[in-house]
């Protein structure tokens, strides 16, 4: 296994928990990632947002995905990762966003004042099953 398994598993499976911290207090909710390269996971979400203002102060992040089928199918599998959090600008990378995207331009036409692109790097990721359980300490981590 490698890195790239990691992506692959992401990219098919992009909806994910997302762990911040506001304070002391974790914070959790599900994001729909946009999408998993080589680099590392790109998100976007709205500069009004308490997610936001939380990876502002602290850009510690960390994910979960999920493998939603039975394990006998292959599923009951976790793909976890962490890492920092790196805020993008680039136009060429928001004009993707927005084509692949185009409902996120109903929310205004001034994306510059609302949308915030972020792309988790700099950490490691690792699969988690059942039989891992208690093994974490002998799981593979991939760095990214």
């Amino acid at each position: 296994m490698s890195f790239e398994d990691c992506v692959d598993f992401a990219n098919r499976h992009p909806v994910c928990a997302v762990a911040t911290v506001e304070g002391d207090q974790p914070r959790v909710r599900y994001l729909l990632m946009w999408r998993a390269d080589r680099t590392g996971f790109f998100f976007h979400t709205g500069k009004m947002k308490r997610i936001f203002q939380q990876l502002q102060k602290n850009p510690k992040i960390e994910l979960c995905f999920y493998d939603t089928a039975p394990p006998e199918k292959g599923g009951g599998r976790m793909l976890r990762a962490t890492g920092r959090v790196e805020w993008r600008k680039e136009p060429a990378l928001i004009n993707a966003l927005l084509e692949q995207r185009p409902w996120i331009r109903s929310l205004g036409t001034d994306t510059d004042q609302f949308l915030a692109v972020f792309q988790v790097k700099d950490g490691e990721a690792w699969f988690w099953t059942m039989e891992d359980n208690l093994k974490e300490d002998q799981i593979p981590r991939y760095r990214f």
